[in-house]
Parts: structure tokens; sequence; C-alpha cells
């Protein structure tokens, strides 16, 4: 599970005009269900693997690893492809970059639901999280097309519920698939049912979505993106990898090179931007202390809350043999409690300010103590309903903080640095759910490969996991104190 913290803020430059008080845009509400089918594609993709991993793993055999693999190269590829996704929509048009990028996801999931090998699952996958990228940043300058001015309160009146929804409903959606084995196809469905959602976001959208000229002043730095791709990747392969491969030299020796091209990655942008071209991050917003605290706050708290969902998820299906189904409606009150959070967390938000995240990973924190307590006592005799309560508390102290953390971390952004700010945030935040399937998955699978009873390993390693996480939210309470006190509004 998964979620993509975007807000109308992430887009600042347009295509066209933002007249206020303009006529309204001639088919506008079907654009918007257009835009809001590709924004649905990547929500769900980005979760909906996670209780099909052990299924898929049955059919198309693989390594614990490739586990992994198939669920971190989405958001992998994700983050790096956001990088440069928004600036080819403002150089090349919106409208033409979102139709790209759905055509070129659904074809990316065909090759998910044909793969014959966790191989070549895992290079569909990073299709997929490259075509998203190009796809997602143009949603929310179309939104803006589509309803200038005032008007956008209605368009958000019915995307911000609609993706809040999707976020979280992800695992219970695979596992209805997985269950309803449709023409045979057992786990091919979870991605075989984008093609549909696909051809309708492109023929709607190619219908009803504003085209404008872009504009190609500046460049396009491919180089940066090459080097920032490469070092993201470097980051994560060993500690994916390590694990099995017994943590040999070669392994710590990717792992410091990553910080190396990352580093080269920083020298460049800074060449870039003193040479006047545009550079893909403006890495003056790092010298702003809210800004960065932010950062660290979404590292620390998308590595929890993915790795945690991701082992409990393990913990039920390869230790406890629960079906897809089973497991997706054992951890379903976890979405109840996250979209209950979400409704909670975006009507107070505007008056506690960043109090809003403490309130929220209090909670949070609570229910994975809760779950914590549950496996310790109740053990491997662990039903559904046992761990029901704690994740519908953790759900909703996640949920809480997904409306406003957008927004807060933005407060004190300039106006001339939100397109980039926003952006290398979202690339963050998908860097960071990767880090939290490789991390917390090597915690997990570290303890659940040792000898002995496969469900108290799986159990074992959950508990760790559940302690790790839950220290996470800790650390992030403390950084949050950093935040800005209240969230950035833009009209």
């Amino acid at each position: 599970m998964t979620a993509t913290l975007e807000s109308p803020a992430a887009t600042v430059t347009t295509n066209g005009s933002d007249p206020a008080g303009a006529r309204p845009v001639p088919g506008r509400w079907l654009g918007l269900f257009a835009i809001l089918t590709a924004t649905l594609l990547n929500l769900l993709d980005a979760s909906i693997v996670n209780v099909a991993l052990p299924v898929i793993q049955g059919d198309i055999g693989g390594s614990y690893a490739s586990l992994q693999w198939i669920a971190a190269s989405y958001t992998l590829a994700l983050a790096a492809g956001l990088l440069t996704g928004g600036r080819l929509g403002d150089m090349f048009g919106r409208k033409r970059m979102l139709l790209i990028g759905a055509a070129g996801f659904v074809a990316a999931s065909l090759l998910c639901a044909l793969a014959f090998s966790p191989e070549t699952l895992i290079a569909a996958r990073v299709a997929q999280g490259l075509f998203g990228a190009i796809m997602i940043p143009q949603s929310f300058g179309l939104i803006r097309d589509l309803f200038p001015g005032p008007d956008q309160a209605k368009a958000w009146a019915v995307f911000g519920p609609a993706i809040g929804l999707a976020t979280i409903i992800g695992p219970i959606v695979a596992g209805l698939l997985i269950k309803a084995d449709l023409f045979g196809t057992d786990w091919r469905m979870i991605f075989a049912i984008n093609l549909p959602m696909g051809a309708f976001a492109m023929v709607a959208g190619a219908k009803a979505l504003p085209s404008a000229r872009g504009d190609r002043s500046g460049g396009l730095d491919v180089t940066g993106a090459l080097i920032g791709a490469a070092g993201m990747s470097l980051l994560v392969y060993p500690l994916v990898q390590g694990r099995e491969q017994g943590w040999p030299t070669w392994i710590w020796a990717i792992l410091a090179a990553s910080v190396a091209v990352l580093a080269v990655f920083v020298v460049h942008q800074l060449r870039r931007g003193a040479a006047g071209r545009t550079p893909l991050v403006q890495l003056g917003v790092f010298a702003r202390r809210s800004y960065t605290s932010g950062v660290v706050f979404v590292i620390a708290f998308f590595i929890a809350i993915i790795g945690f969902s991701l082992a409990l998820g393990f913990l039920l299906q390869l230790g406890l043999h629960y079906s897809p189904i089973g497991a997706s409606l054992a951890m379903a009150s976890m979405a109840v409690g996250a979209f209950i959070g979400s409704a909670g967390g975006g009507m107070l938000a505007p008056a506690l300010g960043r109090r809003i995240l403490h309130i929220g990973l209090g909670i949070m924190t609570a229910g994975m103590a809760g779950v914590y307590l549950v496996l310790r006592t109740v053990g491997v005799e662990l039903g559904g309903w046992h761990l029901a309560a704690p994740l519908l508390v953790f759900g909703i102290g996640m949920g809480m903080i997904f409306v406003p953390l957008f927004g807060i971390i933005m407060g004190e952004i300039a106006d001339h640095e939100v397109g980039s700010a926003s952006g290398a945030l979202e690339s963050i935040q998908q860097l960071a759910a990767a880090l939290g399937v490789a991390v917390l998955g090597t915690v997990f699978f570290n303890r659940f490969t040792v000898p002995g009873e496969p469900a108290a390993n799986a159990l074992a390693g959950a508990e760790q996991v559940t302690l790790i996480a839950a220290g996470l939210a800790l650390l992030s309470i403390v950084i949050g104190f950093f935040l800005p006190k209240q969230a950035r509004v833009d009209h």
C-alpha cells in the first residue's frame, strides 16, 4: 500500500492562462474523469500487487528478493521518472504527455499480465513506473485548465475523495480479482483490469482535455535524469539483494557508489542552474530547514507505513497461509480507518495546522503497538478479527496525515520554487516507498528464512518490522516540530 501525496500546489506553470471567472470549458467533466482514471491507474498499481505477491511466486517462481523487486521496481521507476515527467508536460503539452503516458502504461500492464517469469514481470513493472511518471504529473495542471479560478473547488470535491479511497482499497481489489479468477486469469487480472481503464482515459482524454502549446525553452536535462535514476537504483539494489547474496563486499561497494552518484547529481544540478538552464531540481529549496525536515519526515513516514503493511501481508500469506482474499479482508479495517482518518484530517487540518500530523502519528503508533501486542499474545493462532481493532486505529492515524502533509511541508516555499519543490518531494516520496519495501522487507525475510517453523518465523519477522515502523513513527513526531505550522494554500 502506498499513496501519492499530490496537491494543487504541485503545478504552478500552466500551458495556458488561468483566468478567474472564465467560461466553463466544454466537456470539462468528461475531461476530469479521464484525468481521474489515469490517476487511479497509478494509485491502484502502486498497492494492488502487494497482496498478490505470494500467489505470483507460486505461479511463476522466483526468490523472496524477487517479490521485493516486483513491489519496489514500480515505485523506484516512478520516483526516477517523476524528476522529468512534469518538465515533459511543460515542454510538449500536458494533454499530449498524459495520453502518451496512459498508452504506455496500458501496454506495460498487458506485459505484466503476460509475464512468464519474475524477470519479465519486474521489467514490465519498471515500464509501468516510467510511463506513470509521464502521466501523473500532468493531472493538476490540466485540472486548472479545465476548472479555472473558483471552479476548481468543484473538481476537488470529486477528485480528492476518489484518489483517497483508491489509495487504500488496492489490496482489497486485488484479493477480490484473484478470488474471482475471471476467465481463468488468477493474479494476472490485477494488471489486465488496467486495459479498459486506460482505454477510457485515452478516449475521453483525447476528446475532452484542452490542448496547449508547450514551452521548450530551457531544454530537458536528460543527463541529470539518468544520473538521478542511476543513483536511486544503486541505493535500492543492494538493500534488496544484500540478504540473498550474504552481504558481500561488492554489495557494500554499490551502496557507497550510490552516495557518490547522487553527489554527482547535485553538482550537475548546481552547474546547470548556474549556466542559466532549467535544472530538474531547484536545490535552493533544501536550504530551508522546514522543507528539508519535510523531506526527512516523508522518508521516515513512508518507509514505516509501506514496510509495515507489506510485512503484515507476508505474515498472513507466507506464514499463516491465508488466501489473497482472506489476507485482504483481515487487513480491511486498515482501509476503513484510513478513509475515516482522511476525512477527519482534511476537516481538522486548517484549524490545527501541523498539530494534525502529531495527532495522526500518535494514533498510528498506538495502532502499531496494538498490532504488536496482538502478535505477541495470540501468536500463530492469529485470526483476522484479532487485527481488526488495532489496524482500524492505525488506519485512522495514517489517514489523518495523508491529506494535509504535502501542503504543510510546502508551507514556507516561495511561489517561484513550488514547482521544483513539489516535484522533488513527490519523487522522494516514491523513493521512500521503494526503500520501505527494500529495508523492512529485508528485515522480515532475514527472520522468515532462518531454520524453524515458517509460521513462527513469519510472526517474529512481523514483530520486528512493527517495532521498527513504530520507532520511525515516533521519530516522525519529533521531525514534525520543524515543519511549518500551517499548510500552503494556493488558489
